[in-house]
């Protein structure tokens, strides 16, 4: 996707970051690494965990009001559990000055950007984004300024939005290292239900069934299967449900093929299990 120099306009000075966590502190960083003139703010609900991040240099100035610096941004960028990004996003705009704009990094698309199928403020407007980064790590303690270094960026525009404004989030992210890519919310949703909603249901049942005298055993291939079901569970609550009926659609193409390899043991059909996992390492290696 293209950023015409004409949609680079008016210059990005202030991005307020909301939930400077793994993400939003990222963000920072890149920021700071790639834009080091931008005025990094950050906004959260715990002032010594923010100034915390301030002292580290990432952050400029800090804010538990999030009307206070959104009124000074020319960029909003939501990194909170996609539950509170709606609420969030409707309370900023009240403050935002026109031509500001807003964006959010959550997993989930469709139902943040249903929400805002009109302009959430006068003169403002929202872009869904969801870069695919990240780690099971948590905190700005683990932030990583390269962390959106040549990984995709999808940008969820709806009809209603226009090119300025999602020609601006893309610059905003392709600015950070980002590849851009534009998908429709719903088509975002589904492939994210395949590609990362499900492994991370499927990693947690992994790592939900190992018992505790077997801890000991669980060497490199269960640590490498499970890593993401470290993930912080209340922020995977919220992206599973916003996201159930792709996950559950995405579950049942799972159930069947799992079927298919509970027959191929019950069987003890050697043949019908190695082409399962040939076709299962084919996949793996075209990655």
């Amino acid at each position: 996707m293209s950023q015409p120099s004409e949609y680079l306009q008016p210059a990005i000075t202030t991005v307020a970051i909301v939930g400077v966590g793994l993400i939003g502190g990222s963000i920072a960083a890149a920021l700071k690494d790639r834009q080091p003139a931008v005025r990094v703010l950050g906004v959260g609900r715990d002032a010594r965990r923010l100034e915390v991040a301030r002292s580290r240099g990432l952050l400029d100035e800090a804010f538990v009001d999030l009307t206070a610096a959104a009124h000074m941004a020319d960029v909003v960028v939501f990194c909170t559990p996609v539950d509170r990004i709606v609420a969030g996003v409707r309370e900023a705009a009240t403050a935002c000055r026109p031509g500001a704009l807003l964006t959010d990094a959550g997993s989930v698309k469709r139902r943040i950007c249903d929400a805002f199928q009109e302009a959430p403020g006068t003169g403002v407007e929202f872009v869904g984004a969801h870069p695919l980064a990240g780690s099971e790590k948590q905190g700005f303690e683990a932030a990583d300024a390269a962390l959106f270094e040549n990984r995709v960026c999808v940008v969820t525009p709806t009809p209603q939005t226009t090119a300025r404004a999602a020609q601006r989030v893309a610059a905003f992210w392709a600015a950070l290292g980002a590849r851009v890519l534009e998908m429709s919310p719903a088509a975002h949703d589904l492939a994210l239900a395949q590609t990362s909603h499900l492994p991370h249901l499927t990693a947690a049942v992994l790592a939900a069934t190992l018992a505790a005298e077997n801890r000991g055993l669980a060497a490199s291939g269960f640590r490498d299967a499970t890593r993401i079901a470290a993930g912080d569970p209340n922020l995977w609550t919220a992206i599973l449900l916003q996201n159930a009926d792709d996950v559950l659609l995405s579950l049942a193409r799972y159930d069947q093929v799992l079927d298919q390899f509970r027959a191929a043991l019950l069987d003890r059909d050697a043949a019908a299990l190695n082409q399962l996992l040939q076709t299962a390492k084919s996949n793996r290696d075209a990655l």
